[in-house]
């Protein structure tokens, strides 16, 4: 029978190009990549060297079955990777904090050794390379290459380096896990080292040194933790995206164990993209009986890529920078970035402003004695079906960094705040996060927000205010942070707004719960020939204009800044406030809630408005614009007050130019200001100009011919 001829590999050669490359290696400009990297680990600054296979592929003298023997067999090509390190290792060029345990050891392993305290004889008492080492290896798999979903990875990839993508839904305790084990003997005093490779081991009990066989002394063997190496170690549960999973089929999740530098990377409810080893995990115990021959497979990290970066991480890639100069000096840039959102949606341009508002956000505040005052929006959408409220919803949680989106009858009061339940491995009750704690620093849109069970809606007031969700079950007395902002669509009580009942019965939710949002915002389905007109030309042809991406970009320079609102504008924003309540006490509207909250929620869109100007202060514009928007969220209702009324268009607009000049005793109203008057009720300035013309023919005042500005003829 003739026996197949396998090729054998010459590791000592792989090992001469692996060094080769790591010395050789150029980066774009020309600078010895690796060679820089190994003089920051020398110097202590990073501890992981993370070896590209786009880079071995433009090496020129790394071939193709080269490439494909690192990647088809990783954890081999690791430690060959790690010994050609251990060569090139440059000194140290800068001063490093020292570690005190570690260093005073090697020193002494390393003296002793040169005294020939060890014999080199025993393999036991060689001291294995892994402690040596203050660095990690790992190999990123090629970026170009698709992602697998975790039903696409086979038996066939074992042992191979593959690239999945997920979502985080568990993260296990950071925990040291054991490299090296060293011992010491009673007897013969010398160091004995285990290298561990499994997840657990064996200690050794007897000295199984020379020196306590030829004495023939059972040398008892202490375990020394302190010069013993460990790793840190995380596991990590990664569950396939909705979009993979076929029809009919539940997702599949896979664990992944995350080593040294790649711990703490990743939390619950990231997707990420994952390059790793996919190795089998053999049982122990009674596992192992009733399991047999089968092994669990698990995913060992070797990089994390996450598909949505945090605002504070994102980093400006080429000319974003330029980009977002160009748009900031753009004084219609606050319009430009509404449209942009959701752009296959015709119409809602302020409810997209509000929207944008609430992805900006206010800077959190903390007051000298330690009282905390939220930054965040929250924005309740309410309206007729079929107004796209749950389109926004979906196109929201999409745009931004973080989002988690859920609907009212889908979720209870545990699944928002956090449920107890028990750890499968260690039988220990555990915190599971619920919606509003895993959008941390996010955004949580909640659909059918009138649906939910009452009882359950009251678990979010504390989340909307306090921005924490406070527990007090099985033993665990703790309070999680939830920095979320809420955004909620719901219909109103009929399911459709009804004219003939008063808004309050319409809206059907608790005073308590309104006076938190920042802006309730009404959208009622109207008939209106011109706009169903236009709606169905663009539902027809949906267009895009401003692509999204740039506006990731933008939000997330915008939000670095921390907007301060100008001494002179508190009086004016005081007084605003003031007004809004007397308007209120003489409507006796009771629809709406105007609260202290009010106030706060005027100042933080007005700061929001100033961080999409890159602006340090607040303007009066932004606080003109805030109550626009506060006042356009009722619009729908005073529209159909004002037809009650008897009131045309031109005599309201009139009357309240009229108003305001008797109110300031002045003769002039300047056109920005009457522009923003007019739009605050729910008009436009085609409609403004239109009454302009008229009066002016009546000669009740006269308008200047370039800026527009109103002068009033007879006091």
């Amino acid at each position: 029978m003739a026996a197949t001829a396998t090729k054998t590999i010459d590791f000592a050669a792989e090992r001469a190009l692996a060094k080769d490359f790591l010395a050789n290696f150029a980066g774009p400009r020309g600078e010895p990549k690796y060679l820089n990297i190994l003089q920051d680990v020398a110097n202590r600054k990073i501890r992981a060297v993370q070896i590209e296979l786009d880079d071995l592929f433009h090496y020129k003298d790394a071939d193709d079955e080269f490439l494909q023997r690192v990647t088809e067999n990783t954890k081999r090509y690791i430690g060959i990777f790690a010994d050609a390190i251990d060569e090139l290792m440059p000194e140290s060029t800068e001063a490093y904090a020292v570690d005190e345990d570690r260093d005073i050891l090697m020193t002494q392993r390393v003296d002793e050794g040169a005294d020939g305290g060890a014999d080199g004889t025993d393999p036991l008492q060689r001291m294995p390379p892994e402690i040596r080492r203050f660095f990690e290896v790992y190999i990123k798999a090629f970026s170009k290459v698709t992602p697998l979903t975790i039903r696409q990875v086979k038996a066939s990839n074992i042992g191979q380096l593959v690239k999945i993508s997920g979502i985080v839904t568990r993260c296990s305790d950071v925990k040291p896990l054991m490299q090296v084990a060293v011992y010491t003997c009673e007897e013969c005093g010398f160091e004995i080292y285990q290298e561990v490779t499994a997840r657990v081991f064996m200690p050794l009990f007897e000295c199984p040194s020379q020196r306590c066989k030829l004495n023939k002394a059972k040398g008892n063997l202490i375990l020394q933790l302190r010069a013993s190496k460990f790793l840190k170690f995380q596991e990590v549960k990664l569950q396939e995206l909705a979009e993979h999973v076929p029809k009919g089929h539940i997702p599949r999740s896979l664990t992944v164990h995350l080593r040294g530098e790649l711990t703490r990377k990743v939390a619950p409810g990231d997707v990420v993209e994952m390059s790793g080893i996919f190795l089998p995990m053999p049982y122990y115990g009674f596992r192992a009986m009733r399991a047999g021959l089968v092994a669990d497979t698990y995913l060992e990290s070797m990089s994390i890529t996450h598909f949505k970066k945090k605002y504070e991480e994102y980093e400006l890639k080429g000319d974003e920078q330029e980009q977002i100069d160009r748009l900031a000096e753009d004084g219609d840039i606050y319009n430009k970035l509404a449209r942009s959102l959701a752009p296959e949606i015709f119409g809602h341009e302020d409810v997209k402003k509000a929207l944008l508002l609430l992805l900006v956000g206010a800077p959190h505040r903390k007051l000298t004695d330690g009282m905390k005052i939220r930054g965040d929006l929250h924005i309740c959408l309410m309206g007729d079906p079929g107004v796209a409220k749950s389109q926004l919803l979906k196109h929201i949680i999409n745009v931004a960094p973080r989002g988690v989106y859920t609907t009212g009858r889908g979720s209870s009061g545990v699944g928002l705040t956090a449920a107890v339940q028990k750890d499968p491995v260690t039988n220990e009750f555990v915190l599971e996060g619920g919606a509003l704690v895993l959008a941390d620093m996010g955004i949580c849109a909640i659909d059918e927000f009138d649906k939910m069970e009452e009882s359950d809606r009251t678990a979010i007031h504390e989340v909307m205010e306090q921005q924490t969700v406070s527990i007090a079950k099985a033993g665990i007395t703790t309070s999680l942070n939830a920095r979320t902002a809420v955004l909620a669509a719901a219909n109103p009580a009929w399911g459709r707004y009804d004219m003939r009942r008063t808004p309050a019965e319409n809206i059907n939710l608790p005073p308590a719960l309104l006076s938190r949002f920042d802006l309730l915002w009404l959208i009622l389905d109207r008939a209106d020939m011109e706009t169903d007109l236009e709606m169905a030309r663009h539902v027809v042809h949906v267009h895009q204009n401003l692509e999204s991406p740039a506006l990731g970009a933008y939000i997330s320079a915008a939000r670095r800044v921390v907007p301060s609102v100008p001494r002179e504008l508190e009086e004016y924003i005081a007084t605003a406030y003031s007004s809004i309540r007397q308007e209120e006490a003489k409507s006796n509207a009771p629809h709406s809630y105007t609260t202290i909250r009010t106030l706060l929620s005027i100042l933080r869109i007005s700061i929001a408005l100033a961080r999409l100007r890159f602006s340090e202060t607040v303007a009066q514009s932004d606080v003109d614009e805030a109550l626009r928007l506060m006042q356009m969220s009722k619009y729908s209702l005073y529209s159909d007050d004002r037809q009650r009324s008897g009131l045309d268009a031109i005599s309201d607009i009139y009357s309240i130019l009229r108003d305001e000049a008797a109110r300031t005793n002045s003769m002039d109203v300047r056109y920005a200001h009457a522009l923003n008057l007019i739009s605050r009720k729910g008009y436009s300035e085609a409609q403004l100009k239109e009454c302009l013309e008229e009066y002016a023919s009546l000669n009740v005042w006269q308008i200047h011919p370039n800026t527009f500005d109103i002068h009033f003829i007879d006091a």
